[in-house]
């Protein structure tokens, strides 16, 4: 097979990985450029100091970095590695810093890595020069370690060149060219490169590459700052110079995130990276200029602030003493590349086929990301998920140059805190707001933040039913961090929605449209289920990719012969839903296909419980009886004059309706609602509630349950695949799947000490062995004890004996059946 034409921009540590995975893979016509020279092109790869701390809350960005470290490691010169495994060590000098050091050490453990929390003597003995009187304890991984960023880009690229690819410097680029809506190449100057694919590895420089072709690059360069200290006696005789910036270093990196601050050893000094400094910006008219390069004077390296590090400096000072008889010998404010939620970028350009981008990628994670969309291009997907780096994530509000300026930056602050996993963004706030918003705030609702919508978790107005509350389900007190965004009036919201009836703002949930002739014939090939059923139909499906993966759970209701409504996980279903129907509409003219992401300009309200009927059905002339508008059964009608779609579905368990509505009729829909449920003593109720109340049913949550790196089978979804159906994607694959008895399978435990409560991605044992991982939990108000799913062993069945291990503690949990509630699915089909 002839190889692709691939040109890629930017010569760093992702280009050079990206040249070297593509050639390994048999894609020889590589074509690496960048502006600078080569091999110090100048960017943020010349300057980086190359740590690899790999523990992340994600477990995608962990295997990245364990990746990163594996494969650096291999690539040697003159017995020196590109990669040097010193360890990494972060302390604690705060009792909050140590719980949250080993809440970092459960996500290692949960992601497969060696991991261990120390005391002060034994981070002593790795690292002698910290004061082991200010440390509480340390959290140590042996795997961690130094890579030397500019010998890793030397060796891969003479590895790349001799499989075919080459490498220009002093090459910028200055257009990218198209034709019929796929990329042809790009021009530097008056030179022509054509190509079948260009990826975009520019690093800070990838927005002004995305400005060539009209692509949001949602990334705002940094200044971080990092000093050389002059020689500290303690360290003297370690070499000063090596092959690789990496290998004269014997001490494991080390953080002090309390103060913003990492340390990594070179030969007899240490350098110093600093976080602990105003967020600064830079704009590309700010870089140094100059035609040339070296190690002191480059685009990415930017005069010092010191008044930015006197405070650092002193915190310095006091972790290690032997600073005190030390100076600075060198340093500079350096840029890295900073995003709205911290994430890389990688993905296809909506609107050109054939140009990638691999941006906001660090050293940390660099072959990884490179791997992953090496595998993308070749392949077809990636053998890690990469939901999280996903460009197709954002909003369009988060694309926005303001938005992305001001988290980037609120990110830079926080890149060290202490951060739970409900901790919304303090600011920008009601971006996307309900049009039943004002509803919301009279009844006291508290908000958390996710995809820029305001999203109520409770209400305040509730508070007073917890007086009535039986005691049974009154909640147990949490521990603080359990505790953390989290009301016992859910308890009460809970109770409701069970016994009574409750409204659920569902609006935030992603609603597509997809429509056309040949609507049904794609979703048919792109979906696990049947669709070919009556107008009026819903049905729960999945889209696999093709090795069986679950790329996304959705619910598709018929509201026509030709036009289908879509309950979808985000903007990437968007993403995927729009190319496929794009190619479909080009082999198949006459069997058009659109769609459309409705979700800004329209509402939905749940209306569950089990007198939901009682509320509902006197304000529409549409019959809910169970005869009138079954289980999973569509039909678009009125309430109380206002025309909606009404869908029979519960998230929650219970009976009820999703109600669908144009936005400008949203907040008469509410008044009506509610109005007509006062005498009920209908409530409105939070994400506190929904969440365990959908976990006591045993409804997944794609992204946290499950992804592509899982199969329906194991994640318990093996009733969506339907058997009988012809053909669609991933069921070759995923048949192979069916009956398989190995690997690991989600399954839900019980908390057996009734009370503690855990929160997701802690590590779970088996006899004393880690054996899997968290991905839900929450209390479960109905059933009076906590509930947790967790991917395990197939051989973990009902009644297995396991552990959680929570910051420092192990929590006894057992395998249980489920659903845990109405199993018999009697009370969601009255």
């Amino acid at each position: 097979m002839k190889s692709p034409r691939v040109v890629i921009i930017g010569a760093g540590i992702v280009g050079a990985n990206l040249a070297d995975e593509l050639t390994e893979r048999g894609w020889t016509d590589i074509t690496v450029l960048d502006k600078g020279p080569i091999p110090l092109t100048g960017g943020s790869t010349s300057h980086a100091p190359g740590l690899v701390f790999q523990t992340n809350s994600s477990r995608t960005m962990t295997e990245l970095a364990a990746y990163t470290g594996q494969k650096l490691a291999s690539l040697t010169r003159g017995g020196a590695r590109a990669f040097n495994q010193v360890g990494g060590l972060e302390v604690a000098t705060s009792p909050e810093r140590l719980a949250e050091l080993h809440r970092r050490c459960n996500f290692a453990t949960a992601w497969g890595l060696e991991a261990r929390v120390i005391d002060a003597a034994e981070a002593k003995a790795l690292h002698p020069l910290i004061d082991e009187d200010l440390v509480l304890g340390a959290l140590y991984l042996p795997t961690d370690g130094l890579a030397s960023s500019l010998l890793a880009v030397e060796l891969l690229r003479e590895r790349s060149e001799a499989r075919g690819a080459r490498f220009l410097g002093n090459t910028p680029v200055t257009g990218v060219e198209r034709a019929a809506g796929r990329v042809t190449g790009v021009r530097s100057g008056d030179t022509f490169f054509p190509a079948d694919v260009v990826i975009s590895a520019a690093g800070f420089w990838g927005p002004q590459i995305g400005d060539l072709m009209g692509m949001e690059v949602p990334l705002v360069p940094l200044a971080h700052q990092y000093v050389t200290t002059t020689s500290i006696p303690e360290l003297a005789g370690h070499p000063e110079t090596a092959v690789g910036t990496g290998n004269n270093a014997a001490l494991p990196i080390l953080r002090h995130q309390n103060e913003d601050l990492y340390f990594r050893q070179h030969g007899s000094r240490l350098g110093i990276g600093s976080y602990a400094h105003r967020p600064i910006p830079v704009g590309y008219d700010e870089l140094p200029g100059g035609n040339r390069i070296t190690e002191e004077a480059m685009p990415s390296r930017l005069d010092f602030t010191a008044e930015d590090f006197e405070q650092p400096w002193k915190a310095c000072k006091q972790l290690l003493p032997s600073l005190n008889e030390a100076g600075i010998s060198d340093a500079f404010n350096g840029i890295f590349s900073f995003t709205p939620d911290g994430g890389s970028l990688v993905g296809e350009s909506k609107d050109l086929k054939g140009f990638f981008i691999a941006e906001a990628v660090w050293v940390t994670h660099s072959a990884g990301v490179a791997k992953a969309v090496a595998q993308l291009l070749v392949d077809g997907r990636s053998e890690t998920d990469l939901r999280e780096l996903d460009i197709a994530r954002f909003e369009k509000v988060q694309l926005e140059r303001d938005y992305v300026l001001e988290t980037s930056q609120q990110n830079f602050v926080e890149i060290y805190d202490i951060r739970h996993p409900l901790e919304p963004k303090l600011s920008p706030r009601n971006l996307r707001l309900a049009p039943f918003h004002e509803r919301q705030v009279e009844l006291g609702a508290f908000f958390l933040e996710s995809a820029a919508w305001e999203r109520p978790h409770w209400y305040t107005a509730n508070e007073p039913l917890l007086q009535s509350l039986p005691q049974d389900w009154q909640p147990p007190a949490r521990d603080p961090w359990a505790a953390k965004f989290d009301s016992p009036i859910s308890a009460a919201e809970a109770y409701a929605t069970r016994t009574n009836v409750a409204m659920y703002d569902m609006t935030p949930l992603k609603r597509l449209e997809v429509s056309g002739p040949g609507a049904l014939a794609l979703l048919q090939h792109l979906s696990t289920g049947q669709l070919d059923k009556s107008v009026g139909s819903v049905t729960y499906t999945l889209l696999l990719d093709d090795a069986g993966g679950i790329r996304s759970d959705l619910t598709i209701a018929r509201i026509g012969e030709d036009l289908f409504q879509i309950g979808a996980n985000g903007g990437i279903d968007f993403d995927y839903l729009v190319r496929r129907a794009a190619e479909y509409t080009e082999a198949h003219p006459d069997q058009w296909v659109r769609v459309e992401d409705t979700t800004d300009d329209t509402c939905c309200i749940g209306v569950w419980g089990p007198r939901a009927r009682d509320l509902v059905q006197p304000l529409t002339p549409q019959d809910l009886s169970n005869d009138g508008l079954k289980y999973f059964r569509a039909a678009s009608t009125t309430i109380a004059g206002i025309n909606v779609r009404v869908m029979r579905l519960s998230y929650v368990g219970e009976l009820g309706w999703e109600i669908y509505a144009d936005a400008a009729d949203g907040l008469k829909l509410w008044d009506a609602l509610w109005e007509a449920g006062r005498e009920l003593g209908v409530i409105a109720a939070g994400r506190g509630a929904f969440n365990s109340l959908r976990l006591e049913k045993g409804y997944r949550s794609w992204g946290t349950d499950m992804d592509t790196e899982h199969d329906p089978f194991a994640a318990g979804l093996g009733f969506a695949v339907r058997g009988n159906k012809e053909d669609y994607v991933g069921k070759e694959a995923v048949e192979r799947r069916r009956d398989a008895e190995d690997g690991k399978r989600l399954r839900c435990l019980t908390v057996d000490d009734g009370v503690s409560v855990v929160l997701g991605k802690e590590p779970v044992f088996i006899d004393g062995k880690p054996s899997g991982y968290v991905t839900s939990a929450a209390y479960g108000y109905t059933v009076h004890k906590p509930v947790a799913y967790a991917w395990l062993p197939a051989s973990a069945t009902e009644g297995t004996r396991v552990q959680i291990r929570y910051f420092d503690r192990m929590v006894d949990a057992t395998v249980t059946a489920e659903p845990l509630v109405d199993p018999e699915m009697k009370k969601i089909r009255a």
